[in-house]
């Protein structure tokens, strides 16, 4: 029996949604939609199945973007993507790996709903202009305009220097230890001057509202974080294509933390600690292009 083109591709589909909504638990309701809509299909007058379940998981995704940009409006502090667990061979893909990187996903968020969209479709999954403009709905002009736009967009503000996945992971494990033992001045060199902190507590957790900037501020804030718990585990995982972090707080998942590495020292420090975004951290999401 042939497998369903839905089940053959549903790791891209969810990669597409999930970079397009930088929720993994929307990504899987935009997915549950989907399916519906592909289960009534004429599956005889589809000649490719791909890029038509990309279409419809692309308006759907676009539907979905449009009705949550109220509630992150007026969402408690900063809103960061919600993170995944990935395995190492994610970071062999090395645009795959940027793409789902946090500190992308927070770039893409400056973004419109179209102009992400048009953005993951062209940049990230190379997908013809022609198939982009029937999944948005727009002119091959209109499309061509608005990828130059948000091309233009995301890479004035994407992190400049890349980096190995050995010196992030040394990185992070520096970090991690003077986290642990809390001295002020080991934080302080680990982190670059103008470093800044990024928390997202959902007004559930405790975290900063807005984000902090400067070496002194963020170890000072840092620096307390091994007086808040009895017994702290701190260990350097895969979070989205790369090396980060996971802080067990009384052997509770409490934060994941991601970094941004520039020339041997952290430059963005992303905190989320809302609990409902700490959900897939056990379990490696599958993602692919």
């Amino acid at each position: 029996m042939t497998e369903d083109p839905f089940v053959a591709h549903r790791n891209l589909l969810f990669t597409v949604a999930y970079e397009m909504l930088g929720s993994a638990a929307d990504a899987e309701d935009v997915l549950q939609e989907s399916w519906l809509r592909w289960a009534d299909v004429d599956r005889t007058q589809v000649r490719d199945p791909r890029a038509y379940l990309v279409r419809v998981v692309t308006r759907q995704a676009l539907n979905r973007l449009r009705s949550l940009s109220r509630s992150r409006e007026e969402y408690v502090g900063e809103w960061l993507p919600e993170p995944l667990l990935t395995s190492p061979d994610v970071a062999e893909d090395v645009e795959l790996a940027e793409s789902v990187s946090i500190a992308m996903l927070t770039v893409l968020e400056t973004l419109g709903p179209t102009e992400r969209a048009v953005f993951v479709l062209r940049e990230v999954f190379e997908m013809p202009y022609e198939e982009i403009t029937a999944a948005v709905g727009k002119s091959a002009a209109a499309v061509r305009q608005i990828a130059r736009r948000a091309r233009e967009h995301v890479a004035a503000r994407r992190p400049r220097v890349q980096v190995s996945r050995s010196e992030q992971q040394a990185v992070v494990e520096r970090f991690l230890l003077a986290l642990r033992t809390g001295r002020l001045q080991e934080l302080m060199e680990v982190m670059a001057p103008d470093v800044v902190l990024i928390a997202d507590g959902g007004g559930v957790a405790a975290a900063v509202l807005a984000p902090l900037h400067g070496a002194e501020l963020v170890a000072k804030l840092l620096a307390r974080v091994d007086q808040q718990a009895v017994a702290l585990r701190m260990t350097t995982v895969w979070l989205n294509g790369a090396p980060a972090g996971r802080i067990e707080i009384d052997g509770e998942l409490a934060t994941a933390v991601s970094l941004v590495v520039e020339n041997g020292r952290i430059t963005r420090i992303y905190v989320m600690r809302n609990p409902r975004k700490l959900t897939r951290l056990d379990e490696p999401a599958d993602l692919t292009r």
